[in-house]
């Protein structure tokens, strides 16, 4: 399927800092927004005003960047599903740190983004390997549970459930709705509903 994710494989970027909660990653005057389409534009947007340039996010070496190596209690505060989403509309599809916030997981899983944790000296390590080297290639490995930089390699780990759902591709329902599209207009034309069957019938998924 289209929607696994067994892999990602992309430049990093280290953010060092604990407990970095979805405030900061997106302001709350961002979530008057319609769409999310435009987010990425103010990821850490007052931390990156602050540091005048100095924040990783606005570093030139950083740019492009595909894999987000962070501290402890990422995404930590508010449930906005805002923060994920500016995170991966800068263009972030994968996530390494040393624990992350329940509600921010989630709303990452869903979107297809693998959060992944490692021990702190693994991931002091990471930042320290990307911020020397920023051009060198990480690869993310679901199946092996391995992050590799170079010749370095090590183990990463994210809970089973979650895990086998990214390899199998089911984690996004938007995608197995529409994939059985005839199971559900079926089912949906059986249900004891005044004037569902004939609803299901006339509608179609795409």
């Amino acid at each position: 399927m289209v929607s696994e994710v067994k892999t990602v494989s992309g430049r990093g970027i280290p953010l060092v800092g604990n407990d970095i909660d979805t405030d900061r990653i997106i302001p709350a005057r961002y979530l008057k927004a319609v769409t999310f389409d435009g987010l990425g534009e103010g990821a850490f947007i007052d931390d990156r005003k602050a540091l005048k340039g100095e924040h990783a996010f606005d570093q030139p070496q950083y740019q492009g960047a595909k894999i987000l190596i962070v501290n402890r209690n990422f995404g930590c505060g508010s449930s906005r599903e805002h923060a994920p989403q500016a995170i991966a509309k800068w263009g972030i599809q994968a996530l390494i740190g040393e624990s992350f916030a329940e509600i921010f997981f989630g709303n990452c899983v869903a979107m297809g983004i693998p959060c992944l944790t490692a021990d702190a000296v693994t991931v002091k390590q990471l930042q320290e390997l990307v911020a020397a080297n920023p051009q060198a290639a990480v690869t993310v490995n679901l199946e092996t549970l391995q992050v590799q930089i170079g010749d370095y390699t090590a183990p990463v780990a994210i809970e089973e459930g979650t895990r086998s759902t990214f390899i199998s591709g089911t984690w996004d329902a938007c995608g197995q709705l529409v994939a059985n599209a005839d199971q559900v207009q079926a089912t949906a034309a059986k249900l004891p509903y005044v004037g569902w069957g004939n609803l299901a019938a006339s509608y179609s998924i795409s």
